[in-house]
Protein backbone atom coordinates (compact mmCIF):
# COMPACT_ATOMS: atom_id res chain seq x y z
CA UNK A 1 0.00 0.00 0.00
CA UNK A 2 1.57 3.28 -1.15
CA UNK A 3 1.20 5.94 1.53
CA UNK A 4 1.24 9.72 1.48
CA UNK A 5 1.54 11.92 4.58
CA UNK A 6 -2.18 11.73 5.37
CA UNK A 7 -2.21 7.95 5.25
CA UNK A 8 0.97 7.75 7.31
CA UNK A 9 -0.88 9.61 10.06
CA UNK A 10 -3.52 6.88 10.11
CA UNK A 11 -0.89 4.29 11.02
CA UNK A 12 1.13 6.25 13.58
CA UNK A 13 1.29 4.79 17.13
CA UNK A 14 -1.90 4.94 19.18
CA UNK A 15 -1.70 6.32 22.71
CA UNK A 16 -3.34 4.83 25.81
CA UNK A 17 -5.69 4.76 27.68
CA UNK A 18 -8.22 4.68 24.80
CA UNK A 19 -6.21 2.53 22.37
CA UNK A 20 -9.20 0.46 21.25
CA UNK A 21 -11.49 3.42 20.69
CA UNK A 22 -8.80 5.53 19.02
CA UNK A 23 -7.96 2.67 16.65
CA UNK A 24 -11.63 2.48 15.65
CA UNK A 25 -11.62 6.25 15.15
CA UNK A 26 -8.44 6.23 13.07
CA UNK A 27 -9.54 3.48 10.72
CA UNK A 28 -13.18 4.57 10.54
CA UNK A 29 -12.19 8.15 9.73
CA UNK A 30 -9.69 7.00 7.11
CA UNK A 31 -12.40 4.92 5.45
CA UNK A 32 -14.90 7.78 5.52
CA UNK A 33 -12.39 10.21 4.03
CA UNK A 34 -11.31 7.77 1.35
CA UNK A 35 -7.73 7.48 2.62
CA UNK A 36 -8.42 3.76 2.81
CA UNK A 37 -10.16 3.13 -0.47
CA UNK A 38 -13.04 0.65 -0.89
CA UNK A 39 -11.63 -2.80 -1.58
CA UNK A 40 -8.15 -1.96 -0.29
CA UNK A 41 -6.44 -4.46 1.97
CA UNK A 42 -5.17 -3.54 5.43
CA UNK A 43 -1.65 -4.58 6.46
CA UNK A 44 -1.30 -7.99 8.10
CA UNK A 45 -2.50 -8.08 11.70
CA UNK A 46 0.97 -8.52 13.17
CA UNK A 47 2.42 -5.66 11.09
CA UNK A 48 -0.49 -3.34 11.80
CA UNK A 49 -0.33 -3.99 15.55
CA UNK A 50 3.38 -3.19 15.51
CA UNK A 51 2.82 0.03 13.56
CA UNK A 52 0.09 1.21 15.91
CA UNK A 53 2.05 -0.09 18.94
CA UNK A 54 -0.98 -1.83 20.37
CA UNK A 55 -1.57 -5.43 21.34
CA UNK A 56 -2.90 -7.83 18.73
CA UNK A 57 -5.91 -8.53 20.96
CA UNK A 58 -6.80 -4.81 21.03
CA UNK A 59 -6.36 -4.60 17.27
CA UNK A 60 -8.59 -7.65 16.75
CA UNK A 61 -11.31 -6.04 18.86
CA UNK A 62 -11.10 -2.82 16.82
CA UNK A 63 -11.16 -4.70 13.52
CA UNK A 64 -14.09 -6.83 14.70
CA UNK A 65 -15.96 -3.65 15.61
CA UNK A 66 -15.43 -2.22 12.13
CA UNK A 67 -16.44 -5.53 10.52
CA UNK A 68 -19.62 -5.57 12.60
CA UNK A 69 -20.36 -1.97 11.60
CA UNK A 70 -19.88 -2.82 7.91
CA UNK A 71 -16.76 -0.71 7.35
CA UNK A 72 -14.43 -3.70 6.91
CA UNK A 73 -14.75 -7.21 5.50
CA UNK A 74 -12.76 -10.18 6.77
CA UNK A 75 -11.89 -12.80 4.14
CA UNK A 76 -10.42 -16.18 5.10
CA UNK A 77 -8.04 -18.33 3.13
CA UNK A 78 -4.64 -17.96 1.50
CA UNK A 79 -5.70 -14.84 -0.38
CA UNK A 80 -7.69 -13.54 2.54
CA UNK A 81 -7.19 -10.68 4.94
CA UNK A 82 -9.05 -7.61 6.12
CA UNK A 83 -10.41 -5.34 3.39
CA UNK A 84 -12.28 -2.06 3.29
CA UNK A 85 -15.89 -2.75 2.32
CA UNK A 86 -16.82 -1.86 -1.24
CA UNK A 87 -19.70 0.26 0.04
CA UNK A 88 -18.94 1.13 3.66
CA UNK A 89 -21.84 2.62 5.63
CA UNK A 90 -21.87 6.36 6.22
CA UNK A 91 -19.21 6.88 3.57
CA UNK A 92 -21.45 9.15 1.53
CA UNK A 93 -23.50 12.12 2.59
CA UNK A 94 -23.42 13.99 5.86
CA UNK A 95 -25.67 15.19 8.60
CA UNK A 96 -28.30 17.74 7.53
CA UNK A 97 -26.69 21.16 7.60
CA UNK A 98 -29.78 22.80 9.01
CA UNK A 99 -29.63 20.62 12.10
CA UNK A 100 -26.06 21.69 12.80
CA UNK A 101 -25.33 18.40 14.58
CA UNK A 102 -21.98 17.94 12.89
CA UNK A 103 -20.85 21.38 14.02
CA UNK A 104 -22.17 21.04 17.57
CA UNK A 105 -21.18 17.44 18.33
CA UNK A 106 -17.93 18.61 19.94
CA UNK A 107 -19.90 21.00 22.14
CA UNK A 108 -22.22 18.23 23.28
CA UNK A 109 -19.22 16.05 24.14
CA UNK A 110 -17.56 18.86 26.11
CA UNK A 111 -20.81 19.49 27.98
CA UNK A 112 -21.06 15.79 28.74
CA UNK A 113 -17.47 15.64 30.01
CA UNK A 114 -18.07 18.51 32.45
CA UNK A 115 -21.30 17.01 33.79
CA UNK A 116 -20.02 13.43 34.04
CA UNK A 117 -16.79 14.39 35.82
CA UNK A 118 -18.56 16.67 38.27
CA UNK A 119 -21.13 14.00 39.06
CA UNK A 120 -18.57 11.24 39.53
CA UNK A 121 -16.47 13.34 41.93
CA UNK A 122 -19.45 13.93 44.21
CA UNK A 123 -20.71 10.36 43.85
CA UNK A 124 -17.31 9.01 44.91
CA UNK A 125 -17.42 11.22 47.97
CA UNK A 126 -20.97 10.70 49.12
CA UNK A 127 -22.89 7.95 47.28
CA UNK A 128 -24.90 5.71 49.63
CA UNK A 129 -24.53 1.97 49.08
CA UNK A 130 -28.15 1.47 48.01
CA UNK A 131 -27.69 3.85 45.09
CA UNK A 132 -24.51 2.06 44.07
CA UNK A 133 -26.49 -1.19 44.20
CA UNK A 134 -28.86 0.32 41.63
CA UNK A 135 -25.89 1.15 39.42
CA UNK A 136 -24.85 -2.50 39.62
CA UNK A 137 -28.37 -3.46 38.54
CA UNK A 138 -28.02 -1.24 35.46
CA UNK A 139 -24.67 -2.87 34.64
CA UNK A 140 -26.36 -6.27 34.80
CA UNK A 141 -29.21 -5.09 32.55
CA UNK A 142 -26.73 -3.84 29.96
CA UNK A 143 -24.87 -7.14 30.10
CA UNK A 144 -28.11 -9.06 29.51
CA UNK A 145 -29.67 -6.66 26.99
CA UNK A 146 -31.11 -8.42 23.96
CA UNK A 147 -30.81 -5.39 21.68
CA UNK A 148 -29.32 -1.92 21.58
CA UNK A 149 -32.51 -0.15 22.65
CA UNK A 150 -32.57 -2.15 25.89
CA UNK A 151 -28.87 -1.51 26.39
CA UNK A 152 -29.21 2.21 25.83
CA UNK A 153 -32.14 2.55 28.23
CA UNK A 154 -30.07 0.95 31.00
CA UNK A 155 -27.04 3.04 29.97
CA UNK A 156 -29.02 6.27 30.34
CA UNK A 157 -30.32 5.16 33.73
CA UNK A 158 -26.77 4.30 34.81
CA UNK A 159 -25.41 7.75 34.06
CA UNK A 160 -28.41 9.53 35.55
CA UNK A 161 -27.95 7.22 38.54
CA UNK A 162 -24.44 8.60 39.05
CA UNK A 163 -25.88 12.11 39.25
CA UNK A 164 -28.52 10.86 41.70
CA UNK A 165 -25.76 9.26 43.77
CA UNK A 166 -24.01 12.65 43.81
CA UNK A 167 -27.02 14.02 45.70
CA UNK A 168 -27.48 17.02 43.40
CA UNK A 169 -30.90 17.63 41.77
CA UNK A 170 -29.30 20.16 39.40
CA UNK A 171 -26.77 17.57 38.25
CA UNK A 172 -29.60 15.08 37.70
CA UNK A 173 -31.36 17.62 35.47
CA UNK A 174 -28.15 18.41 33.58
CA UNK A 175 -27.29 14.72 33.18
CA UNK A 176 -30.76 13.98 31.83
CA UNK A 177 -30.36 16.80 29.34
CA UNK A 178 -26.93 15.74 28.13
CA UNK A 179 -27.95 12.08 27.84
CA UNK A 180 -30.81 13.17 25.59
CA UNK A 181 -28.37 15.05 23.38
CA UNK A 182 -25.98 12.11 23.33
CA UNK A 183 -28.79 9.75 22.31
CA UNK A 184 -29.37 11.87 19.23
CA UNK A 185 -25.73 11.46 18.21
CA UNK A 186 -25.44 7.79 19.15
CA UNK A 187 -28.54 6.95 17.09
CA UNK A 188 -26.61 7.94 13.94
CA UNK A 189 -23.89 5.29 14.22
CA UNK A 190 -23.76 1.47 14.28
CA UNK A 191 -23.57 -0.23 17.68
CA UNK A 192 -21.05 -3.10 17.45
CA UNK A 193 -21.08 -5.60 20.31
CA UNK A 194 -17.38 -5.03 21.03
CA UNK A 195 -18.00 -1.34 21.76
CA UNK A 196 -20.95 -2.03 24.06
CA UNK A 197 -19.11 -4.77 25.96
CA UNK A 198 -16.05 -2.58 26.56
CA UNK A 199 -18.20 0.34 27.62
CA UNK A 200 -20.11 -1.77 30.12
CA UNK A 201 -16.87 -3.23 31.51
CA UNK A 202 -15.90 0.35 32.32
CA UNK A 203 -19.28 0.88 33.99
CA UNK A 204 -18.62 -2.10 36.24
CA UNK A 205 -15.13 -0.91 37.16
CA UNK A 206 -16.47 2.56 37.88
CA UNK A 207 -18.95 1.28 40.45
CA UNK A 208 -16.04 -0.45 42.18
CA UNK A 209 -14.14 2.84 42.39
CA UNK A 210 -17.22 4.62 43.74
CA UNK A 211 -17.66 1.99 46.46
CA UNK A 212 -14.07 2.59 47.58
CA UNK A 213 -14.55 6.38 47.54
CA UNK A 214 -11.70 6.54 45.04
CA UNK A 215 -12.13 10.02 43.55
CA UNK A 216 -8.94 10.10 41.37
CA UNK A 217 -9.60 6.62 39.98
CA UNK A 218 -13.25 7.43 39.30
CA UNK A 219 -12.33 10.63 37.47
CA UNK A 220 -9.64 8.96 35.35
CA UNK A 221 -11.96 6.13 34.37
CA UNK A 222 -14.90 8.40 33.59
CA UNK A 223 -12.70 10.64 31.47
CA UNK A 224 -11.44 7.61 29.53
CA UNK A 225 -15.05 6.42 29.19
CA UNK A 226 -16.26 9.73 27.76
CA UNK A 227 -13.22 10.14 25.51
CA UNK A 228 -13.70 6.58 24.28
CA UNK A 229 -17.23 7.45 23.18
CA UNK A 230 -15.84 10.51 21.42
CA UNK A 231 -13.33 8.39 19.49
CA UNK A 232 -16.08 5.98 18.40
CA UNK A 233 -18.33 8.84 17.28
CA UNK A 234 -15.57 10.54 15.33
CA UNK A 235 -14.71 7.28 13.62
CA UNK A 236 -18.24 6.25 12.66
CA UNK A 237 -20.31 9.46 12.53
CA UNK A 238 -20.82 10.95 9.05
CA UNK A 239 -19.44 14.45 8.69
CA UNK A 240 -17.69 14.29 12.07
Amino acid sequence: MVRDAALEAVFKPVRPPTTFEETVERLGTAIRLGLLAPGSRLPAERDLAEELRISRSTLRQALTTLVQSGHLVSVRGRTGGTFVAERPPLAEGSLPAEDGLSATAAGVLEYRLAIELGAVVLAAERAPSEQLDRLDEMVARMSEAADFDAYRRADIRFHIGIAEAAGSPRLVKAMTDVQGQMSRLIALIPHPEQVLARSNAQHKRLVGYLRRNNVPGSVRLMRAHVEGTEHILVGLLPGA
